[in-house]
């Protein structure tokens, strides 16, 4: 999530919106979004409901859900998705700024 924040005004500047959804309680969730400064928006997702309905996975041997990163168009059309094989496993912002410029260019 730092690495988003790094570029949130690039983000922003193409008309994004960045929506993290994590595993955590809502009380835990908003915690560490203000301990941490983060200025887009999070979702708590202690259901996995939305894990289930985006098809994320979930590795008990590698500390729970897997990354997941996707462009939801304004139209609510997933446009992009990566799903990664380990935290480290996730496009740059350099990466996901270019496909929200291609799909932008459309």
């Amino acid at each position: 999530m730092a690495q988003l924040r790094q570029d949130f005004a690039e983000f922003e500047k193409r008309d994004t919106v960045i929506l993290v959804v994590g595993p955590e309680n809502a009380q835990a969730f908003s915690r560490y979004f203000a301990e941490n400064a983060l200025p887009f928006t999070g979702l708590p997702d202690p259901t996995h409901t939305v894990l289930k309905l985006y098809g994320q996975q979930v590795k008990l041997f590698k500390f729970g859900r897997m990354p997941a990163q996707l462009v939801v168009d304004k139209t609510g059309m997933v446009r992009y998705v990566c799903y990664g094989h380990d935290m480290t496993d996730i496009p740059t912002n350099t990466e996901m700024l270019a496909i929200i410029d291609e799909i932008n260019a459309v």
